[in-house]
């Protein structure tokens, strides 16, 4: 493995020396650094060379000095400080530092062992550091702010060359309403880069998002609605007491956000069996009625926001946080309805979130969609493969693969 790391390094090492301290008279390093640099890097490289010199050696420090004060008001500092112990005992053990920057890339938190702090701290790669693509370039950080993705970054894809001997790992961490609050980053010494790390920085930065407190108090209206697997509904606390026929029409319009003409609502409860136009208008009108209101007339459509759990799933496989979509994962969309609407929307989620888990590089996924998929043997086949030998967990995938496979 370091065998295929070094060439790896030699490689990048090669296309940075090539295209970075040429870069007045060169074509540039989009412009064929060849197979050696990922497009995203190479991008990176273009939008930071008019305000980073590559050969700067530490971060520049961010405004307003200590960061202290920002991080005791940042809402990741409680998060953060519950998952403290868990993230020194993988920095200290596995030889990395962590760290957590707010939405600017400055760095507000760091742990690690004593060898990788001192390494990190030359590079100013400790609180009140700027690691924003403007101020230290291409880095996983930077990366992870810019295209709202986990990111790597290894070796010479740093822009910095002072950072060639560091491989890094960061996953931005969001806002429930998508917006990034900060990253959430793991980083050591390339010869240790490893192809879990990224899952296990995602998963970190995922469990942060689940201990946000809530930014606001519920508003009073609050409409509410569980799908997956079983149904539910609720408004401003209290229970929503619909028919079949009518959770349909909700968890359409909850998934569909722009709405539904008169003549396509009626194709997707219905397809082509003969149920009149009057039908679906009187099912809206009581729908409408339980909702205060909350429904569009003209064009079909929710006049107030609703917490879907289906929805949740489908924003968080849309930022690839595989782990987040599981945490909403219940089962299938409205198992009982034989709506052709819903039954579309049904194979697309199950579809989308059994592709992520079996992409997925951390079990956790695997493992919790396997409670839920008990006779899908090739979920428990993935998690036996990306299960470390010596994890406790490899047990219950081996039982459940046997009986996937008994029956």
């Amino acid at each position: 493995m370091h065998s295929d790391l070094r060439r790896r390094r030699e490689a990048l090492e090669n296309a940075w020396s090539r295209w970075v301290p040429g870069r007045p008279s060169g074509p540039g390093p989009g412009a064929g650094a060849g197979t050696a640099l990922r497009p995203e890097v190479a991008d990176s490289w273009q939008r930071s060379l008019p305000t980073v010199d590559p050969g700067r050696t530490f971060a520049p420090v961010a405004e307003g000095g200590a960061p202290d004060p920002r991080w005791a008001r940042s809402p990741l500092h409680d998060p953060v400080g519950r998952l403290a112990a868990d993230l020194r005992s993988i920095a200290e053990d596995a030889g990395f530092v962590a760290a957590v920057t707010d939405e600017s890339g400055t760095i507000l938190w760091t742990c690690g062992g004593r060898v990788m702090q001192r390494q990190a701290e030359r590079v100013n790669f400790a609180p009140g550091g700027r690691w924003d693509e403007s101020a230290m370039g291409t880095n996983a950080l930077s990366l992870a702010l810019r295209t709202g993705r986990p990111s790597t970054v290894f070796s010479a894809e740093h822009l910095v060359s002072a950072l060639h001997g560091w491989v890094c790992y960061g996953a931005p961490i969001r806002r429930p309403d998508g917006r990034i609050l900060g990253v959430l980053d793991l980083s050591t010494t390339w010869d240790r880069s490893h192809p879990l790390a990224l899952s296990t920085v995602r998963a970190l930065a995922s469990a942060v998002e689940a201990g946000l407190p809530p930014e606001h108090p519920a508003p009073a209206g609050g409409l509410r609605l569980r799908c997956l697997g079983r149904a539910a509904a609720s408004r401003a606390g209290l229970p929503l007491r619909l028919p079949p026929r009518r959770l349909e029409i909700l968890t359409l319009l909850a998934l569909e956000p722009d709405g539904f003409t008169a003549d396509r609502l009626h194709t997707a409860l219905y397809g082509d069996r003969p149920v009149s136009a009057a039908t679906v208008k009187a099912e809206l009108s009581h729908l409408r009625r339980a909702l205060g209101g909350a429904v569009a007339a003209r064009r079909y459509r929710l006049t107030e926001p609703v917490d879907c759990d289906a929805v949740a799933v489908l924003r968080a496989l849309g930022r690839g946080d595989t782990a987040g979509a599981l945490r909403h994962w219940t089962g299938p969309l409205l198992p009982q309805s034989e709506a052709p609407g819903i039954v579309e929307h049904r194979v697309c989620l199950e579809v989308a979130v059994r592709s992520a888990v079996l992409a997925a590089a951390d079990p956790g996924p695997a493992l919790r969609y396997g409670e839920l998929a008990p006779y899908d043997a090739e979920v428990h086949e993935h998690a036996l493969c990306v299960l470390p030998s010596a994890d406790a967990r490899r047990a219950i995938a081996l039982g459940r693969l046997h009986a996937a496979r008994r029956d």
